[in-house]
């Protein structure tokens, strides 16, 4: 599992955390894993709109499950 925040200035955090789960993934042998974003920029709708959950894959191929909030 990877968190990530999203703050005010920066870009989707996503690639970055797909990527690093993936070496997480790797290191223990692992098939799948989860990634949550925090989403806390101010312009971010609220928090009862943009939480949700969504499949995503990683660089190498593995299956992440994605939760932003």
């Amino acid at each position: 599992m990877e968190l990530k925040v999203w703050r005010d200035g920066r870009k989707d955090p996503l690639e970055e955390g797909l990527a690093q789960l993936d070496g997480y993934l790797d290191r223990m042998g692992l098939t799948t894993g989860i990634l949550v974003i925090f989403d806390r920029r101010t312009t971010a709708t609220p928090i009862t709109e943009r939480t949700r959950f969504d499949e995503a894959t990683s660089p190498t191929g593995r299956q992440v499950t994605l939760l932003r909030a």
